[in-house]
């Protein structure tokens, strides 16, 4: 469980009268908001689970989607003020937030690793083949990137969130906050789109 260090927004808030506790996220989500642990404390206990699903998903290491899950939960009580609940439902935020800084993570990563390759080959002379195989790969990279930025905003959300996230459909659906159906739509023309911008034959 967080430690959790007094905030402004603390001073002054009364502890909850006895009662019925709030049961869902969203309205846990806006008594943290007010410096509320104890509703901190019932909200990490509902969604620490599912975020650490999604999260160990993305990284596969225990250690490290423990290490994140902690992060976001403490980012979460740091800006619970921001959550506006016109804008969405609490538990899309929460997993937004969730899959942004775990993708944060998983770059962080990937450049330690390519600055270890780096000083790793740096007084190693590679052969030819390897050399051609390196640029393909990253011509390729380009290639995707530069097709990705010419699908619409949704499409590239959905396309990025389902086949880079790994996230099922009803999960990108709750995350972008659209019926399952049109996640499958976007998807589908996402997908068709990307094969002309890439030539590829269907």
């Amino acid at each position: 469980m967080l430690v959790l260090m007094p905030r402004e927004a603390d001073v002054g808030v009364k502890p909850e009268e006895p009662g019925v506790p709030a049961t869902s996220p969203q309205d846990l989500l806006e008594r943290v908001s007010t410096g509320d642990q104890a509703a901190f404390s019932e909200l990490y206990d509902q969604m620490a689970p599912r975020v650490f699903g999604l999260v160990k998903r993305l990284l596969r290491d225990h250690s490290q989607s423990e290490e994140v899950t902690q992060e976001i939960f403490l980012e979460i009580w740091q800006t619970a003020t921001r959550f506006d609940s016109n804008r969405g439902a609490a538990v899309s935020w929460i997993l937004t937030m969730a899959h942004r800084r775990t993708v944060d993570r998983v770059r962080a990563s990937q450049s330690s690793r390519d600055r270890d390759v780096r000083i790793g080959i740096r007084d190693h002379n590679p052969d030819y083949d390897h050399v051609s195989e390196t640029i393909e790969v990253r011509l390729e990279h380009e290639r995707v990137e530069k097709a990705m930025s010419r699908l619409t905003e949704l499409q590239r959300q959905a396309v990025s969130l389902a086949y880079y996230g790994g996230y099922s459909h009803s999960e990108v659906a709750t995350m972008l906050k659209v019926p399952v159906g049109t996640v499958k739509t976007r998807l589908r023309d996402g997908m068709i789109r990307l094969r002309d911008e890439m030539g590829v034959a269907s």
